[in-house]
């Protein structure tokens, strides 16, 4: 009797994870078709935050924290986009860059927040590539002082992998 209940329970999430997929599949190939047949151009600035949250959503229903990283990087990703093409659509280079990363940075944030509903636990680790991501943004926005930590940590980088390759290798012994 309980082997008939597995059964029938795997069958209904298999079943509930081909329907939102097809929703999903058919959703973005109409996004992405308007788009392409000049419906309308900015369509295709849809299809980041269509496949976010497609992704957050399916993550959010199936519990599966797998789909919520996708959803979180693309939900960044489409932030960033935003800010970029319109609010500061005008500003210079850096300042752009600086934004779009700190936009992309809220994406791995949210990964992490979201992880408890999906993992069951709190998941820290999206919060680093996160952080990197802010930190590399607020030191473009912060002008010529930030650009020239920025090019040093360009030297310096290689070396703390190269000091934790050794750190690895001696440990090994």
């Amino acid at each position: 009797m309980n082997n008939h209940l597995e059964k029938q329970n795997e069958h209904t999430t298999s079943s509930r994870n081909a329907v939102i997929a097809g929703v999903a599949i058919i959703a973005l190939g109409l996004v992405a078709l308007a788009s392409q047949l000049g419906v309308a151009e900015a369509l295709g600035y849809l299809i980041p935050p269509t496949l976010a949250g497609i992704f957050l959503a399916w993550g959010l229903l199936t519990r599966t924290f797998g789909l919520i990283i996708p959803g979180g990087i693309l939900s960044g990703v489409s932030l960033g986009i935003f800010v970029t093409q319109g609010p500061f659509a005008a500003s210079p280079e850096p300042v752009t860059g600086g934004i779009f990363l700190l936009a992309f940075s809220l994406g791995w944030v949210l990964i992490a927040l979201l992880s408890t509903y999906t993992a069951g636990s709190f998941q820290w680790w999206p919060l680093v590539p996160g952080a990197i991501l802010a930190a590399i943004g607020a030191l473009l926005l912060a002008g010529a002082s930030g650009l020239a930590v920025l090019k040093a940590f360009g030297f310096i980088w290689p070396v703390i992998l190269i000091v934790a390759g050794v750190v690895v290798l001696i440990r090994r012994k």
